[in-house]
């Protein structure tokens, strides 16, 4: 294969359109949502009657979409997001419909918009202004910016009230930190009542009002499976007392609410199934549930109906990239109104994960390098494993980020990739990750570095025990975000096992990522987690891959943003510094990438292109493997 076509696969994956956070207008009539056909990410609408587009934004929206939009009420324009080149300190801004844009509210630190007033005149706003994230009031018509609460606690969720004339929101004023409560508060945040509607140590919050304002839909996981609840708020919050709470599923399923249907009569709520996930629709009266009709894969369902009165739905499977469709609830059938673009692909041509399931104890039997630990409690662990069709197949391990999170049937262009030069992908759900309800989240408090990534290093020996055309000498460990601190880790902890890592915006010291961290991150993340870094420091420093630096025995590249706020590109910087300073030697036994104009990860095109090249060239030196049919680009 010639040089030119292996760069045309790269390129023609990595330029597929993907559009995000389709929202309904008012009137069913449009879709807004992004999309980066332009080469980067721009407002678009959609007419679902005829899938076509216009674009609205002209290169003022970020370039990745870590905060959504709103419609204003009367459907004449979007409340967006913008920010410095990925750094996440956002603005709200408005663009009307013929795409002309203005500022709207305009403030130091992150500003998250919530939710929009009736009557398009108020906006709930989440900020970090003064430090911790709070809940902010703004005045469209008077400018004016009210701070509503106080907490030391990071407030989330904010809900405003159909007649605007209350909020609700979520924070935790207890001693437990991973809590999290249910608040009821006026609309100047006077008044404020905790509903108490979970067990201290649960995780609450509130997710949609009711038309009428009388219930508000709720997610809490005292059950340990996510579940959803109403709340009849009808005779009011003030006063003791318990309120009147009606909870569906959780009992076999982790599920968690969207949004209300029917004026209240119905609501949306996804069911996580393994690596699938689902919509399901529950009558708010009988309770009855039903899952809608999707492939096995990922779907959700937007708020809002389209004008034929059909709810608008989001679906993709591993081979099958992002699509929007109709859906018609008494027909249960769905028609697509925004179709996939692929390219000079077939969707033939992408791979479907077989699902794997093994038994991990959190200790591997490759040694441990850096910190001993005894067996923890056992768990079958599920993961899944795409094969590149190669025999011999080096394999990829590519734990997900989060932590707070979890590797489902949905597509990614860098997986295709990785599979279509050859390389076999394993993504393993370890201890901690989301699907499975809060106590196997909080397996991983108190314990980063230790027992889920005994998880993933037991992952890898299962598959490789099991495949004999897997090759053991060429495994990589490959991840982003805590992804990225997870192939740190597994380098320094069980550097037998790989022959190369990759580090995408990954934390290497835990001190510094308490210290320069956003504040929420800081406490809804790291004190979360692991505690306040002056009473757990021996944690703290046990477990930052940085301190272990010379058990690493395999080429680390390592790239991070120069604006990321999430997680510093100091933590980059002195994952670098300590490799220099215990002799390696740069661009041999490492190799080291600051990207900038560059945030945590980005949408544009330009910039996927220059983040597989920088993939596939190390890959390519470092390990090497032969292209799959795909990688031809034949008819």
């Amino acid at each position: 294969m010639s040089e030119t076509e292996e760069s045309d696969v790269l390129r023609e994956l990595a330029e597929l359109p993907t559009f995000s956070s389709p929202r309904v207008s008012p009137d069913g009539e449009t879709v807004a949502l992004y999309y980066d056909v332009t080469g980067r990410n721009e407002l678009h609408l959609l007419d679902p009657s005829d899938g076509s587009l216009t674009r609205l934004s002209d290169g003022d929206v970020p370039r990745s979409v870590r905060a959504g939009f709103e419609w204003d009420p009367s459907g004449d324009r979007l409340f967006y997001h913008r920010d410095e080149g990925g750094n996440e300190q956002h603005d709200v801004w408005a663009m009307s419909l013929d795409g002309e844009s203005e500022p709207v509210v305009e403030m130091d630190g992150q500003t998250r918009l919530h939710d929009v007033g009736e009557d398009g005149g108020t906006l709930l706003l989440g900020s970090s202004r003064d430090g911790q994230m709070n809940l902010y009031r703004h005045d469209v018509p008077s400018g004016e910016t009210t701070k509503l609460t106080d907490y030391e606690r990071a407030v989330a969720a904010g809900e405003l009230s159909p007649d605007g004339d209350r909020i609700a929101y979520a924070t935790n004023e207890t001693d437990a930190y991973e809590n999290s409560d249910v608040y009821v508060a006026d609309a100047d945040g006077s008044n404020a009542r905790n509903l108490e509607i979970g067990d201290v140590g649960a995780e609450a919050a509130p997710i949609d009002w009711s038309p009428d304002g009388d219930r508000l839909l709720v997610v809490d996981n005292t059950t340990d499976l996510g579940r959803s609840g109403i709340v009849d708020l009808s005779g009011g919050v003030g006063g003791e007392g318990d309120v009147d709470v009606t909870w569906f599923g959780g009992d076999e399923f982790e599920e968690s609410p969207s949004h209300f249907l029917d004026g209240g009569d119905r609501f949306v709520a996804s069911r996580t199934r393994g690596a699938v996930t689902v919509p399901v629709v529950y009558d708010a009266d009988t309770g009855e549930g039903r899952e809608l009709d999707f492939p096995a894969g990922v779907a959700n369902v937007t708020e809002g109906r389209l004008a034929d009165d059909r709810l608008l739905a989001y679906r993709t499977t591993s081979s099958r990239r992002p699509e929007l469709v109709a859906y018609d609830l008494d027909a249960d059938a769905a028609e697509t109104v925004f179709e996939a673009e692929y390219g000079p692909f077939d969707p033939d041509d992408f791979v479907e994960p077989e699902t794997v399931s093994f038994v991990s104890d959190g200790v591997p039997e490759t040694p441990a390098r850096a910190v001993d630990h005894d067996p923890y409690e056992a768990f079958e662990i599920e993961g899944l494993l795409f094969d590149s069709g190669r025999r011999p197949s080096p394999l990829i391990v590519n734990p997900h980020g989060g932590p707070r999170h979890h590797d489902a049937r949905r597509f990614s262009y860098r997986v295709q990739f990785l599979l279509s030069r050859g390389y076999s992908v394993l993504q393993v759900n370890y201890r901690g990750s989301t699907g499975r309800g809060r106590e196997f989240v909080q397996e991983l408090y108190d314990d980063w570095g230790g027992a889920e990534q005994g998880d993933v290093a037991t992952g890898a020996e299962h598959v490789l025990d099991e495949h004999d055309w897997l090759d053991e000498d060429r495994v990589v460990v490959y991840g982003g975000s805590y992804g990225g601190y997870s192939a740190n880790w597994q380098m320094v902890q069980y550097p037998d096992l790989y022959a190369a890592g990759i580090t995408w915006v990954g934390v290497s010291d835990l001190f510094d990522m308490y210290e320069n961290t956003m504040p929420h991150f800081r406490t809804e993340l790291m004190v979360k987690n692991l505690g306040e870094p002056e009473e757990n420091e021996a944690i703290y420093r046990e477990r930052s891959p940085v301190n272990y630096v010379e058990n690493v025995d395999a080429p680390l590249l390592i790239v991070h943003g120069v604006n990321d706020p999430r997680v510093p590109v100091s933590q980059a910087r002195i994952l670098r510094d300590a490799l220099d300073d215990a002799g390696f030697e740069a661009g041999d036994e490492y190799e080291y990438e600051e990207l900038g104009e560059e945030g945590h990860g980005s949408g544009d095109i330009d910039q996927k292109i220059r983040s597989l090249e920088l993939l596939d060239d190390f890959l390519d030196r470092r390990i090497g493997a032969e292209r799959t049919a795909v990688a031809s680009l034949d008819d």
